[in-house]
C-alpha cells in the first residue's frame, strides 16, 4: 500500500456546571505514523483533567517512542495520584496507532470499545485480551483501509441521555449504526464529530451530564488537486505549463487572473467571471469547463491558508466547519484542500506581476510565490503530500 493520508481530530462536550473537561486527546502525527491516545479522568472538573492529562500524555510519549504496552501501563500505574476520596488512581485509556502502511494496532482499557466503519458499514475488531499490572486490556491489530473511519468515544456519549431521554443511554451498539449514517455519506472526520455531538448534546437536553468526547481517525480515499498560479517566467512556456497541468489526474483548480486567461486562451476555453460578490473582501469566482474551481489569486489564497492554519488549530469547531461552507472562492478552495485533497501539485509560474511590487501593498501581497511556498507548507502540516513544479 502507498503512504496512506490520516486526518486525525476530535472535540469534546463539557460536562454540566463544570469548566474544564476530563476527557483528554492526544495526537501525534509523525511521517511514520499517526498516534491517537483518548483518556477519561475519574469524576470530572480538574481532578479528571489532571488523571486524563497525565495518562494520555504518557501514553502518547512512551508509545511513540517505541516502548511496549507492558512498560507504558506500568509507568501511568506508578505515576498517577490517588483520589482521596475513593483512594484508587483510575483513568481510562484508548490507543490508536496506524503507520503510514496501513498496519494498527488497538489497545483499551475500561473505555467504549473503537468502532470501524468502511464502506458505510460497522465492522468489529477482532481482540485478544491480556493482564498488565492488574488491568485487562483489549489489544487488536489491523490493516486499514482507504476511505475507513476509526472513531474511538469516552462514555458520555455512550451513556448520553441516560435516565433521562433514554433509560440506559444511547449505547454503543446504537452510536455505531448511527456512525454509519454520516460515514457512508463520505463526511469529512470533523463533521462526523459535530454530527455525533449533536445528537448527544440533545440527548442530554442541552447539559451534559458527563464530559463527552469523539475522536475520529480518517483514512482519506487518494485524491490529487492539481493547482496552477501565476504565468511562466517566459510567455513562450504558457504552451508547456498548460499541457503538463491539464494532463495530471484528479480535481484542476487555478487561481489569478492572468493564470485563468493563459488557461482559457491555451485550451481554447471561454472564461466566464461571476458577478456575484459574497464576500466583500474575496474577489468573485470564475468558471472554465473542465476545471472544478478558478479563483482570483493573491487575496484568495491568503485567506485560504488562513482558514487552513485555523482548521489545523481548531479542526472540529463547528464555527470552522459553517466558514468552509461559505459561498466565496477562498472558502472553497480550503475545503477542497481540507476535505478532498490528500496529494496537492502545485504548477508555479515564475513571472512577476509589476502590481504586486506596489509599495503600498502589504509586504505579504507582493509575491504570490511567496504565498504559494506558505500553502505548500501549510498542506504539508496537514499532512498531506505537497509537490512544487516551477515554470
Amino acid at each position: 500500500m502507498d503512504s496512506i493520508c490520516i486526518d486525525a481530530c476530535y472535540n469534546s462536550l463539557i460536562k454540566k456546571n463544570e469548566e474544564l473537561c476530563g476527557d483528554r486527546v492526544q495526537v501525534i502525527n509523525s511521517p511514520e505514523s499517526m498516534l491517537l491516545v483518548l483518556s477519561d479522568g475519574l469524576g470530572s472538573g480538574v481532578k479528571a483533567n489532571i488523571l486524563s492529562t497525565l495518562t494520555s500524555k504518557i501514553i502518547s510519549t512512551m508509545i511513540s517512542r517505541g516502548a511496549s504496552i507492558e512498560d507504558t501501563v506500568d509507568t501511568i500505574a506508578h505515576t498517577l495520584p490517588v483520589c482521596k476520596v475513593r483512594g484508587i488512581a483510575y483513568s481510562t485509556f484508548m490507543i490508536l496507532h496506524i503507520q503510514r502502511d496501513g498496519k494498527g494496532y488497538l489497545a483499551e482499557y475500561d473505555n467504549p470499545p473503537c468502532m470501524l466503519i468502511r464502506g458505510g458499514r460497522h465492522i468489529p475488531f477482532e481482540y485478544e485480551e491480556k493482564t498488565i499490572g492488574g488491568k485487562l486490556v483489549r489489544e487488536s491489530r489491523f490493516t486499514a483501509q482507504e476511505g475507513d473511519y476509526f472513531v474511538i468515544v469516552s462514555d458520555g456519549v455512550t451513556q448520553a441521555g441516560m435516565g433521562e431521554t433514554l433509560s440506559f443511554g444511547w449505547g454503543c451498539d446504537e452510536v455505531a449504526e448511527f456512525l454509519c449514517g454520516p460515514c457512508g455519506e463520505k463526511l469529512s472526520a470533523p463533521r462526523v464529530i459535530n454530527r455525533v455531538l449533536d445528537v448527544a448534546k440533545d440527548l442530554y437536553l442541552g447539559k451534559p451530564g458527563d464530559d463527552t468526547t469523539v475522536s475520529i481517525a480518517h483514512i482519506l480515499p487518494k485524491q490529487q488537486v492539481s493547482l496552477f498560479s501565476g504565468p511562466p517566467k517566459n510567455p513562450e512556456d504558457d504552451a508547456r505549463l498548460v499541457k503538463d497541468y491539464i494532463e495530471t489526474r484528479g480535481l484542476h483548480i487555478v487561481s489569478g487572473g492572468t493564470s485563468s486567461e493563459i488557461l482559457s486562451r491555451e485550451l481554447k476555453r471561454p472564461l466566464h467571471v461571476n458577478i456575484d460578490y459574497t464576500d466583500s473582501d474575496i474577489p468573485p469566482t470564475a468558471s472554465i469547463e473542465g476545471i472544478d474551481l478558478v479563483t482570483e489569486g493573491v487575496m484568495t489564497l491568503k485567506r485560504a491558508i488562513a482558514m487552513i492554519e485555523e482548521y489545523i488549530d481548531r479542526p472540529a469547531v463547528p464555527r470552522m466547519i459553517s466558514e468552509l461552507d461559505d459561498p466565496h472562492g477562498a472558502a472553497k478552495l480550503a475545503k477542497i484542500l481540507i476535505e478532498r485533497c490528500t496529494h496537492l501539485k502545485l504548477f508555479i509560474g515564475k513571472a512577476v506581476n509589476p502590481a504586486h511590487q506596489n509599495p503600498d501593498f502589504p509586504t505579504e501581497l507582493r509575491v504570490k510565490s511567496r504565498l504559494m511556498d506558505d500553502l505548500a507548507a501549510v498542506m504539508t502540516r496537514l499532512g498531506r503530500h505537497v509537490e512544487k513544479s516551477y515554470y
